[in-house]
């Protein structure tokens, strides 16, 4: 089994290899066996066991001793639900993908980036719905994805070649981009109209139409699709909605922009 995970970066030390034991721990979506980590991870046997001794301890991962797996733990569930309300667009886009939903009848995805990849951060389904890979909380290719191609195309020159050196340019379908070269014609495309398209590149018979959300500066905050099928419609269809999309992500962005977090009640004072 091949794992994807965030990568490790010189100087990240021992905390940075922990944490990328974590993502393949969560990574396989199960219950996982010792051995099963053993087989994929890069460390010696000792070295795993320590990481995972550590991370169970620090209750980030839980151990069934009955069933001898690992599964992530309690306390990531603590700071999974404060990254959402913190750091995620999902609490301010809640109403504006309501109406949206409401409005296109398909399905309504809002995203981010995550170390060069796509992390789905809301859903709606549409009135209809259509088993497909995205659900929020999942990590997709940003190559191969409408969400994906609509950030990559509005990142800063220097930001878009280390995105690009991080893609897996593993072909999903016919219609998958598989090289760094032919997705920049495509990017230049989206950056000129302002909305992308995935065209069955990431699943057979599943397309899209994406716009980035972005702040008034132009910096990526995020990326909002609604996405169908063939058999239901079309990218020319789809194609219309674009400007319906684009008032919504700029509504979003300008939310975001002015978000303030509520005041704690807590007083930090001495005394009584």
């Amino acid at each position: 089994m091949t794992v994807e995970t965030a990568q490790t970066t010189a100087g990240d030390g021992t905390v940075g290899k922990a944490l990328e034991v974590l993502d393949r721990v969560a990574s396989y979506g199960r219950p996982v066996r010792f051995s099963e980590l053993l087989a994929d991870a890069p460390y010696p046997k000792a070295t795993l066991y320590r990481f995972l001794q550590t991370l169970t301890n620090q209750r980030m991962l839980a151990y069934d001793p009955d069933r001898g797996t690992y599964v992530p733990g309690i306390r990531l569930v603590r700071l999974a639900h404060a990254a959402w309300a913190q750091s995620s667009l999902a609490p301010i886009a809640r109403t504006h993908l309501d109406q949206l939903s409401a409005s296109v009848g398909e399905t309504v995805h809002l995203a981010q980036f995550d170390h060069a990849q796509v992390l789905y951060v809301d859903k709606r389904n549409a009135r209809q719905p259509v088993e497909m890979f995205s659900q929020a909380g999942k990590v997709g290719p940003a190559y191969c994805t409408g969400v994906g191609k609509v950030m990559l195309a509005h990142l800063p020159g220097d930001e878009l070649d280390r995105a690009l050196k991080q893609q897996s340019w593993h072909r999903f379908t016919e219609h998958t981009f598989c090289d760094a070269e032919t997705l920049r014609v495509e990017l230049t495309a989206i950056r000129a109209r302002g909305y992308g398209f995935d065209n069955e590149e990431h699943e057979p018979g599943i397309i899209c139409v994406a716009v980035p959300v972005l702040t008034a500066g132009g910096r990526v905050l995020g990326a909002l699709s609604v996405t169908s099928t063939t058999a239901r419609t079309d990218i020319a269809r789809l194609g219309e909605l674009a400007p319906q999309l684009t008032t919504t992500a700029r509504n979003i962005a300008q939310e975001a922009q002015t978000w303030a977090f509520p005041q704690s009640d807590t007083r930090h004072q001495g005394g009584a």
